[in-house]
């Protein structure tokens, strides 16, 4: 008697239904996979090869003369970033913080390469942005451990599930703030590049993006801290770096080591933020 109607609906079987779903995709599109991941691996571990090549001291003083200039010739900013990433040196932690700066660049960049072309498209159709909108909800509130066990089915373990990951995570805000910026553009300006009879092109790269370019930026931003903030969780499934140090000090209860490597992240993620935010103003 005390049995509800909602008791009597079978079990939808969502969870069957995904995971058949990302089993046809390994069956049938491994060739794509494994391509991506050889690829990817030659790629980012490349470039963090060149990065090592590179004297400790010799990327010290490029990074903080960026910062110099970035924060119009400030010695707040040039000196934070010379005393942080000389403790990161000091801390023995130089060879992971250059696979971390990799993984970041590169979920960044391909967040971007994606974000802003499906912003742009959002902002000039309404339908566009009625499905996409649910979407990017889905993809900021999925919990980011859930994004683990498709990479790691798709790709293994290691840099290329990490990185594939970090971009799922990272890419709503590119893709959000330039919708925003675009369709924050005055309409005046809209109609003044009509009438000197723009082409859509030149009225997109010619006034739009340059008017959304302080919008845009700020997404970008976003984008970078939220792919560094994956950098701990990409490490579960193999991803080298900082993160891979606060993990092993996780588990092995190393409460000073994984403050040190901890501190480390809040350095770069603060040198990152600043220099992005000096380049946008």
């Amino acid at each position: 008697m005390n049995n509800s109607i909602l008791d009597f609906i079978p079990e939808v079987p969502v969870a069957e239904a995904i995971e058949n779903g990302v089993d046809w995709l390994t069956d049938n599109l491994s060739f794509i996979f494994d391509a991506l991941k050889e690829s990817g691996e030659w790629l980012m571990e490349g470039m963090t090869d060149l990065l090592l090549v590179i004297p400790p001291i010799v990327f010290i003083l490029l990074i903080a003369i960026l910062a110099f200039f970035s924060s119009g010739k400030k010695i707040g900013l040039t000196t934070f970033t010379v005393v942080g990433l000389w403790y990161i040196q000091n801390q023995g932690l130089w060879e992971p913080l250059m696979s971390t700066i990799t993984l970041v660049v590169i979920a960044s960049l391909v967040s971007i390469l994606i974000g802003v072309p499906v912003g742009i498209w959002m902002s000039k159709s309404d339908w566009a942005e009625a499905i996409l909108k649910p979407v990017l909800d889905f993809m900021q509130t999925m919990p980011a451990f859930v994004y683990l066990i498709p990479a790691v089915a798709f790709f293994g373990i290691g840099l290329v599930p990490g990185v594939f990951s970090s971009v799922i995570f990272a890419l709503p805000p590119t893709v959000r703030f330039t919708n925003l910026g675009i369709r924050q553009v005055s309409e005046e300006m809209v109609e003044a590049a009509d009438a000197f009879g723009s082409t859509a092109n030149q009225k997109l790269f010619k006034v739009e993006l340059p008017l959304a370019k302080a919008t845009i930026m700020a997404g970008i931003n976003q984008t970078v801290l939220l792919a560094l903030s994956m950098v701990v969780i990409a490490s579960m499934i193999g991803a080298p770096g900082l993160g891979e140090n606060v993990l092993s000090s996780l588990q092995r209860a190393q409460v000073g080591s994984g403050f040190v490597s901890g501190l480390a992240l809040v350095v770069l993620a603060i040198i990152m933020d600043r220099i992005l935010q000096n380049f946008n103003r």
